[in-house]
């Protein structure tokens, strides 16, 4: 039996999970408890954003033997769908030099040669899911320009707070994976299309969430 942390950045995408079941409690991240497949799961509702995700992971994940991440995100120029994230970058941590941004691996010092920024995840147990690399930053992406620049990274997917998870995960010497579905194009339009497309992709993702704790 595993102990499972499974976070989520927002209500909808963790009500999604295990829906209606479990025994809650009063702590800041709204956290249900549970047994599903064999497995002890914490769920937490962590907040938006990198330093939500890293205090609800550093303060739950301490004798969790995997983290999880579902939930949202937007597209690069990648179709409509969930998707495993296989690699998760921070795209705002690195140093900024005089006419342009060196990303570095979050947490590594941002001075000399850049290495490879990226975290990766664990090994895809089989879901059929198409992989994908993140960005993850805080920030909303909903311009194209912006989207274009983070594709330069290797990126086809964006959002807020995998590639915190990923670092937690790494500095506590766990691992990590995550599971996020797409709601906008990270453009001019990506503010109603992530509204309107919310509980869909929150539904899709928690899905493929709960056949990855089953096929643990």
């Amino acid at each position: 039996m595993a102990k499972i942390l499974i976070l989520a950045a927002l209500p909808e995408e963790g009500d999604a999970l295990f829906a209606d079941a479990g025994v809650k409690d009063d702590s800041p991240f709204a956290v249900r408890r549970l047994t599903a497949h064999g497995h002890d799961l914490t769920i937490a509702i962590s907040g938006l954003g990198k330093v939500n995700a890293a205090l609800a992971a550093g303060m739950l994940g301490g004798d969790a033997d995997l983290l999880l991440m579902s939930g949202t995100c937007g597209s690069l120029g990648a179709a409509p769908g969930a998707y495993w994230l296989a690699e998760a970058v921070q795209h705002d941590y690195g140093a900024n030099e005089p006419g342009r941004f060196r990303r570095y691996r979050a947490g590594e010092w941002p001075i000399g040669e850049a290495g490879e920024a990226h975290f990766a995840a664990m090994p895809d147990p089989g879901l059929g899911l198409p992989h994908a690399r993140i960005a993850s930053g805080d920030s909303f992406v909903a311009c194209p320009d912006a989207a274009a620049d983070l594709k330069s990274l290797g990126a086809t997917l964006v959002d807020m707070e995998v590639g915190a998870v990923a670092q937690v995960a790494a500095r506590l010497g766990k691992p990590w994976a995550a599971i996020k579905a797409v709601t906008d194009e990270a453009n001019g339009d990506s503010a109603d299309d992530f509204h309107g497309n919310l509980a869909r992709a929150a539904h899709s993702a928690g899905r493929e969430i709960e056949r990855l704790v089953a096929a643990i």
